[in-house]
């Protein structure tokens, strides 16, 4: 069963209204990883919940970024580059898991397919919001363009959709949320892609950011040692024929 994400919870001081949209939330995913939220605030009632800190950083100006040594507390770092210039910094170079891309006002630039694929080659996703798509026709129209110029250079490929929810009623249930990604451009398989594997690889993407190395997954073997043994002191050779007779 497919574990649908939302990245992009935004954190309020207004403390009842974030439990709120978090328990809302909750009730509609399998496990909920959130983003903007402090990492103990709550805890799910009938599926766990995972909650992620996560930094947006809006750049209009390189300086505005810098690779500091404080970005390795957050479980996410994402970059809002304003510019065409910084937007390629963005996917050329800065340390980051996410790049967001402009949903209440028009996109400033074109989405260069050279940029587009430097980034996904580097594992970094592009994020479209979907809440201002239903706040207004005017914000509507500019979410839906900019996805729509994004998915000419990317092809559906690294993207996330997350809500950027501020209230309990802007939320929307996760095949909703795939129906949304229709009209961003994406296709069926990857809108759903969109909340939910490609989230989870954002999350491993930013594991492996946060230690500057890979991560190494690990199973248990339920074979007995002996068999193991037994079966490393066979030929390879002779090895594939008792597969193939098997």
């Amino acid at each position: 069963m497919a574990v649908f994400m939302d990245l992009n919870i935004s954190y309020t001081t207004d403390k009842k209204r974030l439990q709120s949209v978090i328990e809302t939330a909750s009730r509609g995913m399998n496990t909920f990883l959130k983003a903007l939220c402090p990492p103990d605030f709550v805890q799910g009632k009938s599926r766990p919940i995972k909650v992620l800190n996560r930094l947006t950083v809006v750049a209009s100006r390189a300086a505005h970024f810098k690779p500091l040594r404080e970005y390795k507390a957050y479980d996410l770092v994402a970059a809002y580059p304003k510019t065409e210039k910084l937007f390629h910094a963005a996917c050329m170079e800065f340390t980051i898991d996410i790049i967001c891309v402009a949903a209440t006002e028009k996109q400033p630039f074109f989405f260069k397919r050279s940029s587009v694929n430097g980034a996904i080659e580097r594992g970094v996703f592009f994020e479209i919001r979907y809440t201002p798509a239903i706040r207004g026709s005017t914000m509507r129209r500019h979410t839906i363009a900019n996805a729509l110029n994004l998915m000419e250079a990317c092809k559906g490929k690294n993207v996330i959709v997350t809500s950027g929810a501020e209230k309990p009623l802007e939320l929307r249930g996760p095949y909703d949320i795939a129906n949304l990604g229709l009209l961003f451009g994406l296709s069926d398989e990857d809108g759903k892609a969109a909340i939910s594997t490609n989230c989870r690889a954002v999350h491993l993407h930013g594991e492996t950011r946060k230690t500057a190395l890979g991560i190494v997954h690990s199973m248990k073997n339920e074979r007995p040692l002996t068999e193991r043994q037994e079966e490393e002191d066979v030929p390879v050779s002779k090895r594939a024929k008792i597969e193939m007779a098997q």
